[in-house]
């Protein structure tokens, strides 16, 4: 008796099967979580601290390079991770394939596009 494990006939006659990206994503969405914990908790104290901080101090403070570097690795944490999750969502419940393909790429130019914005401006202030 073979074991034909879990695909149907027809998915194996055909070819189909798993395309072994699920491992990788769900293990980034979760490090990527991980990560914004304490990036995020630097965040809230750092800002904090900076209450009563005028515009040019708030400045000084950015262009400080661990705080720039900090900042970078927040960024594109969380836009990343929101991306993954924003793909889920897409992949889920949206039903029609080439409506879901459009939606994905334009998802992710428009988080990558967010992502360089914020990191060019992070870098112009802390250079």
């Amino acid at each position: 008796m073979t074991d034909k494990g879990m695909r149907s006939d027809l998915g194996r006659v055909r070819g189909l099967g798993t395309a072994k990206e699920g491992a990788h994503h769900w293990w980034m969405q979760r490090l990527t979580a991980i990560a914004l914990i304490p990036l995020t908790l630097w965040f809230i104290i750092s800002i904090a601290s900076l209450n009563s901080a005028s515009y040019a101090e708030t400045v000084n403070w950015l262009s400080i390079p661990l705080v720039s570097i900090f900042m970078i690795l927040l960024v594109s944490s969380t836009l990343y991770h929101a991306l993954l999750g924003v793909q889920v969502v897409v992949e889920d419940y949206i039903h029609h394939e080439g409506f879901k393909f459009v939606l994905l790429i334009g998802l992710k130019f428009i988080f990558l596009v967010l992502g360089l914005i914020a990191v060019f401006s992070l870098l112009k202030i802390a250079l």
